[in-house]
């Protein structure tokens, strides 16, 4: 990625250390309103977790407890293997009786303090301060024993072998699909000796463990009272593992280390800068600004990688590999974040995806693609929104042609089933000549080999899902002049009709005879996250997942009024039972507003639809409630779970005040800007501003706007008018303007309507 200069700094009351906040006034870096904490506690399901990583690296690390609350730290971890993973290796400081080791020490811990780039915690009842430092595929750790007493340390590997050459501990974990993760580790002090820990003694002269728990332990003298250890990490092998080190990290400075790592961060975060709004404003912004580079994570070493989807090591050809990136959550705006941000970044990680098909046997596109391989996860196969949302926003380095050969067998050769890699069977049969997914009835049993043992058909998120990305591969084929593929998919991509009940203005799945199943509920059909008819949300959430064509949406349930009308009852609709009973049934369905949930990905565009109704006032209101409400600078800041960017990338758009709404179409929905002005770096230089005059709190609504120094009455505006830098400029006020972007001709753009 390119580096871009810091131009601008921000002043305010910061927290140091989140939890205590100062009293003095201090000029802070971008990096410094990053809060790691942030929805380290979560609402039901999955937390964040308070990450140390340089921006999309392949080396990891967050403290191993059982949750945030957890008073035991489960030793130091080396590298988490993918997000929310646990350690492939971890380190064990320890001083006391031998016969007290363990292969892994759990630790009373104080003082404990995270930044993107750096850790330190005090290990209270050992006496022990920690620091820790990280580059790419390498970091450090500084170790400080605070006893009087013989010290050690124990590496241990989860599952796999290490070895002790009196210098240094090489080794590896097995992980999945025959995959394994290396080491290379030393220390600059020379221990007095080592063993092998097994079967609850060191086996001393020992020099290689090998199975479960496999550790080795060194011992260093009582005056040894600090020691550094640095180690680096690779997927190829230990060598290369000890090139990275060797490449990374020339010495044992952890401080200078930091500042290496606080500048990559500042650059990086520095992309986006803001003026005005609170502290916290600026905390949740560049808290969930990094939290989008967690994931995809380039594994490309010294110019070869190993790909798990072949099991080989390639030469790079001087284009990094990226992988770990759950294509359904953020193929929603954290790939349209980047095409703005890190063009060059997201080009890479098509190509990635490209390679990836080419190196499985079918040249399917990826799904979900994790450093193990593509787990093939959830159900749609949204890479292909990828691919054409960054051709139209002018990215061409990559082979389009090549692209939608490899969605399209994704899409039309391997099965539509959620949760499976099978090829297409009797349900995708069905789907083509029929136009939707059957469901089966509440006691149906399932008889169709392609559906995942544990998962059930979800035949409305499929069947919706797969529309949007039939329209996204239609668009491909207009790009590359393929007329008769262009309007078959064009005309697939109309599919979500033939579940639209119009009595109810829901989709409402329909039994292999063409009826729909009866009777039903809305909010409860459908058993554990409504999987039976939906997928993690149930019908009030899918009633607005035709992303690609809201226009025609509009058309079926009446026209913009009704539609607006059927929106506003989203937000007020009641749970329908008690909390418990609710979420115990859609644990994902959490962050409610009535019957929308802000926690889960397929509910991030569904606030900004009222700008497609003539009512962008109520989009305006209702950015500002969902942010204030759910994204917050505390321990449960974060509604659900928040899939390593696929939700912190909604926040970084609506802050800034606009939003995706079809990736595959070059626009952009306007909302309500937090701050008086907000300024996008490019990576081509130019700068795209928006400024919001009189904004606060109070007022968020849109009174007047100009774009690029033209009066501007529409909701949205296209990419083109930003890619070469650009100014939005909104007048702010605290009562609606409802005539403003009201008019029918003022909407955003929709699928183009079939012959």
């Amino acid at each position: 990625m390119k580096a871009a200069k810091i131009l601008i700094t921000v002043t305010a009351i910061i927290s140091l250390n989140y939890n205590c906040t100062s009293t003095q006034q201090k000029t802070a870096e971008p990096v410094d309103y990053v809060n790691p904490y942030m929805g380290n506690i979560s609402h039901l399901l999955v937390p964040t977790f308070p990450t140390i990583h340089l921006p999309n690296s392949l080396l990891r690390v967050y403290p191993e407890r059982k949750d945030y609350t957890g008073l035991l730290l489960r030793g130091l971890p080396l590298m988490i293997t993918s997000h929310r993973g646990s350690s492939a290796f971890n380190l064990s400081p320890f001083q006391g009786d031998e016969k007290d080791i363990r292969p892994t020490v759990s630790y009373s811990y104080d003082l404990e303090k995270t930044t993107p780039y750096s850790y330190s915690v005090y290990l209270d009842e050992q006496k022990t301060g920690i620091d820790f430092a990280v580059s790419h595929q390498s970091a450090l750790y500084k170790i400080n024993y605070g006893k009087d007493q013989e010290s050690f340390l124990i590496i241990n590997s989860r599952n796999g072998e290490l070895k002790w050459d009196g210098k240094a501990i090489s080794g590896y974990q097995n992980l999945d699909n025959n995959t394994k993760v290396y080491i290379f580790f030393e220390s600059d002090i020379t221990p007095l000796g080592s063993g092998v820990y097994k079967d609850g003694a060191i086996l001393k002269g020992e020099t290689a463990a090998e199975g479960r728990n496999a550790c080795i332990v060194l011992n260093y003298p009582s005056e040894a009272s600090v020691i550094h250890v640095r180690y680096g990490i690779s997927f190829i092998d230990e060598s290369q593992a000890k090139s990275n080190l060797e490449r990374e990290i020339k010495n044992y400075d952890i401080d200078q280390l930091a500042v290496q790592g606080r500048k990559i961060w500042n650059e990086t975060l520095g992309k986006i800068q803001v003026t005005g709004g609170s502290a916290d404003d600026l905390a949740v912004l560049y808290t969930s600004l990094y939290r989008t580079y967690e994931r995809p994570v380039s594994i490309t070493e010294d110019g070869r990688y190993f790909s798990a989807f072949d099991g080989k090591i390639h030469d790079s050809d001087g284009s990094p590999f990226y992988t770990d990136d759950w294509i359904w959550d953020t193929y929603r705006a954290t790939h349209p974040l980047r095409v703005i941000c890190e063009p060059e970044m997201e080009t890479d990680i098509i190509n990635s995806y490209l390679r990836m098909a080419e190196q499985m046997p079918d040249n399917w596109m990826p799904t979900f693609p994790e450093i193990t391989g593509d787990s093939r996860r959830m159900n749609s196969n949204h890479a292909v929104a990828t691919v054409i949302d960054a051709y139209r926003k002018g990215l061409r380095g990559f082979d389009l042609e090549k692209a939608y050969e490899s969605c399209r067998k994704g899409i039309m050769e391997k099965t539509l089933a959620p949760w499976s890699g099978k090829p297409a069977g009797e349900l995708d049969r069905f789907y083509r000549e029929n136009g939707y997914i059957p469901a089966l009835k509440e006691d149906e049993k399932e008889t169709i080999p392609e559906v995942h043992s544990f998962e059930r058909r979800q035949p409305v998120a499929v069947t919706l899902g797969t529309a949007y990305d039939e329209w996204c591969l239609s668009q491909i084929a207009k790009e590359l002049g393929k007329t008769e593929d262009y309007e078959y998919f064009l005309k697939c991509s109309y599919n979500y009709r033939n579940l639209f009940n119009a009595e109810t203005d829901f989709f409402h799945p329909k039994d292999s005879k063409g009826s729909f199943i009866m009777p039903f509920d809305y909010k409860f059909s459908g058993g554990q996250g409504a999987r039976g008819f939906y997928g993690e949300n149930n019908a009030w959430t899918y009633r607005w997942d035709v992303q690609h064509n809201i226009a025609d949406l509009i058309d079926l349930m009446g026209g913009r009024e009704a539609f607006a009308s059927n929106l506003d009852a989203t937000f007020v609709e009641p749970l329908g039972k008690s909390k418990f009973e609710f979420y115990a049934q859609l644990p994902d369905h959490t962050g409610n507003v009535g019957q929308f949930s802000m926690a889960n990905e397929p509910s991030l565009h569904i606030p900004y639809l009222y700008n497609y109704a003539g009512q962008p006032w109520k989009t305006q209101k209702m950015i500002r409630i969902l942010l204030a409400e759910w994204f917050r600078n505390d321990l449960m800041g974060v509604p659900g779970d928040e899939d390593g960017g696929g939700t912190s990338a909604f926040v970084v758009f609506s802050k800034l005040g606009f939003y995706p709404v079809t990736p595959g179409s070059p626009t952009y929905n306007i909302g309500s800007p937090v701050f008086t002005e907000s300024v996008v770096k490019m990576e081509n230089g130019k700068e795209f501003r928006i400024k919001a005059i009189n904004c606060s709190d109070d007022n968020k609504y849109i009174q007047s706007a100009k774009l690029n120094g033209k009066e501007w009455n529409k909701p949205w505006f296209s990419h083109d008018d930003i890619k070469n830098g650009g100014l939005l400029e909104l007048v702010m006020g605290n009562m609606a303007n409802k005539a403003w972007g009201s008019s029918p001709d003022s909407a955003p753009p929709s699928a183009e309507k079939l012959n």
